[in-house]
């Protein structure tokens, strides 16, 4: 009969390189990567999509000004140009974009590690459709707090030309002095803003924003990895799709969160630029009810289609942008004999 001890060998366990430990290397180099990668797709959604996203807050805000979304486009160059007008907010749009796509995407990645921890799967390219949008739903309550203050301000300076037009007098001016292109820039604006309503009011709008981007985020990284998924061969990989196949997955991911979120979008916008209409009434609730009142349930739907044109363009060149900032620093983080 055999005495000797048996060998016990210990359970392998599974550790998550985002674990509650302290980090490894490679963990802070695949956050890196996220992050960096995020920045270059906000980037490139702001420089390709303005435009198109200044008509749609000035049709959101000012639904009886224009006819159609042409006509604001063209009214909008002729009176204040390229740059101040269909480029109004660039610069907040920018820092909003870079912020929040660098977090998204920071956290997208974070939950995808988890998510590939906790479903004892091999790498984030398994996991499916759900699951990732699962992943960017719990990483857009994040980037939202960030999102909301450098939205605000976008929000503002893209309607402040009809702010203007509204109140004669909310921004002082020189007695007989001709209005100006641009009053007020960024900085002045966030000066305003603190001046008069204290840090608080940079979140304003900061309960419409999350009810949009957290069920939004959902639709939109499920609609995108769906789509890849469906454009994939059977014998092939996701990360291998070219650059068509990629604007196309990222458009249709756009689609899909303003598909669902834009009634939502509407009324942050109202809040945020706080025209005459809701300028003492600027609670959400509140702000819904006095749009039923005064123009219907189709006043939540406008600026819907340059919206849906824009989104498709920049969301495409945003995961564009994404994907390939991913895959070259990837190569390059990689050990090369």
């Amino acid at each position: 009969m055999d005495h000797h001890p048996k060998t016990v060998t210990p359970p392998r366990t599974r550790t998550s390189p985002y674990s509650l430990r302290l980090p490894s290397k490679k963990a802070f180099i695949a956050a890196a990567i996220d992050t960096t990668s995020g920045v270059a797709g906000g980037i490139a959604s702001v420089l390709v999509g303005q435009p198109l996203d200044t008509v749609k807050v000035k049709m959101q805000t000012f639904p009886t000004t224009y006819r159609n979304a042409f006509d604001c486009f063209i009214r909008t160059y002729k009176q204040q140009g390229l740059f101040y007008g269909l480029y109004a907010g660039s610069s907040p749009a920018l820092v909003a974009n870079i912020a929040e796509n660098s977090i998204l995407f920071l956290f997208y990645g974070i939950c995808q590690q988890s998510a590939v921890f906790i479903s004892r799967k091999n790498c984030a390219i398994e996991l499916n459709t759900l699951e990732n949008a699962f992943c960017g739903s719990v990483a857009a309550i994040f980037s939202s707090l960030a999102l909301c203050p450098t939205e605000l301000i976008k929000c503002r300076m893209q309607a402040m030309h009809e702010v203007q037009m509204s109140y004669q007098t909310d921004i002082k001016r020189l007695p007989g002095a001709p209005m100006t292109k641009r009053l007020i820039g960024p900085y002045g604006l966030i000066k305003k803003i603190i001046a008069e309503q204290g840090f608080r009011g940079m979140f304003q709008g900061i309960g419409p924003t999350i009810a949009r981007e957290v069920p939004g985020y959902f639709f939109f990284f499920g609609g995108y990895e769906l789509s890849r998924s469906l454009l994939t061969p059977m014998d092939g990989s996701k990360n291998d799709l070219g650059v068509l196949s990629t604007l196309l997955c990222g458009g249709l991911g756009g689609v899909s969160f303003w598909l669902v979120v834009f009634p939502i979008d509407v009324v942050k916008s109202r809040v945020q630029v706080a025209t005459k209409d809701v300028a003492n009434n600027r609670g959400t609730l509140s702000t819904i009810l006095l749009i039923f009142k005064n123009e219907g349930f189709t006043a939540l739907y406008r600026g819907m289609t340059p919206n849906l044109m824009r989104t498709f363009i920049a969301t495409g060149a945003l995961f564009l942008a994404y994907e390939h900032t991913k895959a070259n620093l990837n190569f390059l983080c990689q050990p090369h004999s």
